[in-house]
Order: structure tokens, then C-alpha cells, then sequence
């Protein structure tokens, strides 16, 4: 097979044929490289390659004592992209800060680590905001990464290093991580799937902020099964990780080979009171109702998350003292101001604020929960705009509502995040001038299997999966709405 023919197979192909022995890693690694530098002068999604890592990696995986070859998500040697917050051993780790510029860890992630006994072959990390912290990707350590379906745009982020290298066939499966939106996001202005599993499905760490269970780790590929492919791949319990769960009985995989009919649908273009750019949601819809051609009834309805924004930037700012305030004291003029804002905002919050989200928060679990005992899926757009302009930070008007802070024009994604409800972006279609739009699925806590399902049925429907991967494309810069 040609270079090209290599790249262009889904990830569920290449396993297949390394398992028989059909293709080596080692093809697979050319492969990709060869793709990576036609493509990344345009994109610069893959800023850091590790080919010697993952050539050593594919010749030891066979007398690995710790490789997991029964594993349904064993991987068989295919080259991934991981993404820049996570730690690499012996790899440039940067988080996307300058602080952290020459980083080089001595040991993994936990999410690496299982990837690799699952037979993954580390090839490169993925580009990322400074520390994840927001929606588009850019850094000063490595520049922008730009949406290969119009390069003046934006990816999104923060995982927009690794959806940009789905979308451009650079890589078979990236990990992403997602505490606002940042695998669902990236996956719609790419229109590749981003999957964001409930809290504990993936073994995460080691880090100092263990016990939140916002921030998840979860799988990136370029359409569903591929996806199914990596969270069996991902998933299982971890001793250092005292949130995590056992994998299901049957594989994810098998939830998409053989899918369960969804009984009934809510959709909701806005979820009640967010702006919403009407092409995006009309694009949306129109996908959302493919299911009443399967005969599945699709209402229109939403649960009740008009507090979300409060809650969550409550949890958020929690999240972001605990987890850098020292970084605040030690290399304040090294943070971008966001990030300063986002410390800061935590550093000023009093106990009764804390529990006044905490209990906000249960009230709001309660409610999804009476929710899906009515209702299989929630079916939303992904993103209120389409992508816009690189060079835009972040949306601070949509219509007639504005903004006042960097990170609430995703609130249709993060407030999903507060539900531990399983969650992903599936590619729905594009607006007249070629810009993505993704649907965002959402299924009960701990359904990924269910959802998977529904997600594989629409996929089929829509026909969009072969669409990807592509050639970067020029376009003129768009604003977002």
C-alpha cells in the first residue's frame, strides 16, 4: 500500500491488519511522518515528533511483561498523538507554557501509560493552549494551530492540536482532554468526533487535584467506531486513581458493530437560554431529526441548566487555584492573563460561594437525572458559533448577547461537563461556506455504550465519516457570527 493509502485507513482498519500482520508499525510510523511534514507547515498541530520513541516502543511491545494483548482496545503497535498537558515520558512536555518550555518528565501520564500497554506507539504530542486554558489553540511556545478546512480559522481547543491531526489524516487516534469542552469543541470546527467520557471511565493523574471530577481524559478519532476503538483502549480502573471504574462486560466497540436503537430523543437548538448562530442550529436540527426517518421520536426539549454558568466558573476558578496557585506566585509574568484571571477568581472565593455551587450542582445532578429517565439522548449544536477568525481569542458576542470573560461562549459544552452525563461531537455538516458544524450527543452518566450507539446509527444516516481526512484548505478569515 501506498504512503497515502496508509493514512487514509480509519484506525479500526490498521489494527486490523497489524494484528494479521499485514502492515507493520513501523510502515504505519513512515506513514504518518511522511504525512506530517507535507501538512504541518499549514496546520501546526504536531509541534512535537518522538519517532524513535515510538519505533523502540513498536519492537518492544511483543516482550513487554506489562502488554495487554487480551485488552478489546489492544492497539497492536498504531501511532497516537497525546496530547501537550499530559506528560510523556522522556518527551519535550510543555502544557503549552513557557514555563514548562524545556519540561522533559521521567515518567507518563497515567492515560499514556495504559494506552501503551494497550499497544499504542507514542509518535507525537498535539498542540494546546497555554495550560488548556481556552477555546483556541495557540501558545507561546509553539504558535497557532490552524482549522485545516479554512487555515485563517480557528481549530477551537483546547485538544485542537490533535482534532486538526485527525482531520488531516497526520494520525490515526489523539487523546484529548475536556473539563469545559475542550475534546467537543475542536471535534466540531474539524468535524471529527471528540468523546468525553463520564468522570473515572479513564484513568487519569498523577496530579494534585485528584478528587475533581470535571476535567476527564477521553479519545479523539476520526469518526465513531475509531473512537469506540480508543476508549476501550483507555478505559479501566488504576490504583492511583481512586475515581476510576472497571470497563464494561462488553467492549465499546461492540456497542457500534451492533447498536441499540435509542427509544426516544430530546433535541434543543439553545438549551433553553444560550444565543446560538441560526445556520449552526439549523444545521444541527436537520441532523437531529435523521433519527424520525429511523422512527425514533425526536422532542424538543431540554433539561433545566440555567445556572450553569455560575456553577460551573465557581468550580472552574476552584479547579484552577488548586491546581496553579503556586505557578501564580512563582511565574505570574510568565502566565498568559487568563490564566492569571482564572487563579485570581479562585483565590477570592469564600466558603459560602463554594457551597453554594456545590449545592446548585446537586440540584442540577437530580434534575438530569429525572431527565434521562425519560429520554435516551439530548441532542445539542456542539459550538453556539461556527469557526471563526485565528486571530480571534475567544467569542465575546453572539447576536445580541455579550460575554464577559473568555471561556462562557462554550457554556453548551461545559454546562454538559457538570452533569458526568457522557457527551460527544459528531460531525453534522457545514454551513453554506464549507465551515464544519458538529452535533453534540449527550448520553446518561456512564452510557458511553448507549450513546456510542446513537452516534454510530446517526453517523450512518448522515453519511459524513469518509470526509475526513483532507488536504489543508485557504479560505478568508470569517468572524464567528
Amino acid at each position: 500500500m501506498s504512503l497515502s493509502e496508509l493514512t487514509r485507513m480509519t484506525a479500526v482498519e490498521a489494527v486490523r491488519r497489524l494484528k494479521a500482520r499485514e502492515v507493520s508499525p513501523a510502515e504505519l510510523i513512515d506513514a504518518a511522518l511522511a504525512r506530517i511534514a507535507a501538512v504541518e507547515p499549514q496546520v501546526n498541530a504536531l509541534p512535537t515528533l518522538c519517532p524513535e520513541r515510538a519505533r523502540a516502543s513498536a519492537v518492544a511491545l511483543p516482550r513487554r511483561g506489562d502488554a495487554d494483548p487480551a485488552a478489546p482496545g489492544w492497539l497492536a503497535g498504531l501511532p497516537v498523538a497525546i496530547k501537550d498537558l499530559l506528560n510523556v515520558a522522556g518527551v519535550r512536555s510543555t502544557q503549552g507554557s513557557p514555563i514548562f518550555a524545556d519540561h522533559v518528565p521521567s515518567r507518563s501520564d497515567i492515560v499514556v501509560e495504559t494506552l501503551e500497554r494497550r499497544g499504542a506507539s507514542v509518535l507525537a504530542k498535539s498542540n494546546t493552549p497555554e495550560f488548556g486554558a481556552g477555546a483556541n489553540t495557540f501558545n507561546p511556545v509553539f504558535g497557532k494551530t490552524r482549522n485545516p478546512w479554512n487555515t485563517s480559522l480557528t481549530c477551537s481547543g483546547s485538544s485542537g492540536g490533535s482534532a486538526v491531526a485527525l482531520a488531516t489524516g497526520e494520525i490515526w487516534l489523539a487523546s484529548g482532554s475536556d473539563l469545559g469542552g475542550s475534546l467537543r469543541t475542536p471535534a466540531s470546527f474539524c468535524s471529527v468526533v471528540g468523546l468525553r467520557p463520564s468522570p473515572g471511565r479513564v484513568a487519569r493523574g498523577p496530579n494534585l487535584n485528584m478528587q475533581d471530577d470535571l476535567a476527564i481524559e477521553g479519545p479523539m478519532a476520526r469518526n465513531v467506531a475509531d473512537v469506540a476503538l480508543m476508549l476501550d483502549a483507555m478505559s479501566g480502573p488504576h490504583p492511583e486513581d481512586p475515581l476510576s471504574v472497571p470497563p464494561p462486560a462488553r467492549p465499546f466497540q461492540d456497542a457500534v458493530a451492533r447498536p441499540r436503537r435509542p427509544v426516544r430523543i430530546a433535541y434543543s437548538p439553545d438549551l433553553g437560554f444560550l444565543p446560538v448562530h441560526p445556520e449552526v442550529a439549523a444545521v444541527a436540527e436537520r441532523a437531529a431529526r435523521r433519527f424520525e426517518a429511523m422512527g425514533i421520536p425526536v422532542d424538543l426539549a431540554a433539561p433545566d441548566l440555567r445556572d450553569a454558568q455560575e456553577i460551573f466558573q465557581t468550580l472552574r476558578a476552584l479547579f484552577f487555584v488548586t491546581d496553579k496557585a503556586e505557578l501564580l506566585r512563582t511565574h505570574r509574568a510568565q502566565l498568559k492573563p487568563d490564566v492569571v484571571w482564572n487563579i485570581e477568581k479562585g483565590m477570592q472565593l469564600d466558603c459560602d460561594t463554594i457551597g453554594r455551587a456545590i449545592r446548585a450542582r446537586s440540584a442540577l445532578l437530580g434534575r438530569i437525572g429525572r431527565f434521562f429517565q425519560v429520554y435516551d439522548l439530548l441532542l445539542t449544536p456542539t459550538v453556539i458559533v461556527p469557526p471563526f477568525d485565528v486571530d480571534i481569542i475567544s467569542v465575546r458576542k453572539v447576536g445580541d448577547v455579550a460575554f464577559d470573560n473568555y471561556i462562557d461562549w462554550v457554556t453548551m459544552t461545559y454546562a454538559i461537563s457538570l452533569t458526568r452525563c457522557a457527551a460527544l461531537s459528531l460531525p453534522a455538516g457545514f454551513l453554506a461556506d464549507g465551515r464544519p458544524v458538529g452535533l453534540q450527543m449527550v448520553g446518561r452518566p456512564y452510557g458511553e455504550a448507549d450513546l456510542l450507539s446513537g452516534a454510530a446509527l446517526l453517523e450512518e444516516a448522515l453519511g459524513l465519516q469518509d470526509r475526513v481526512p483532507i488536504d489543508p484548505r485557504t479560505g478568508p478569515a470569517l468572524p464567528p457570527s
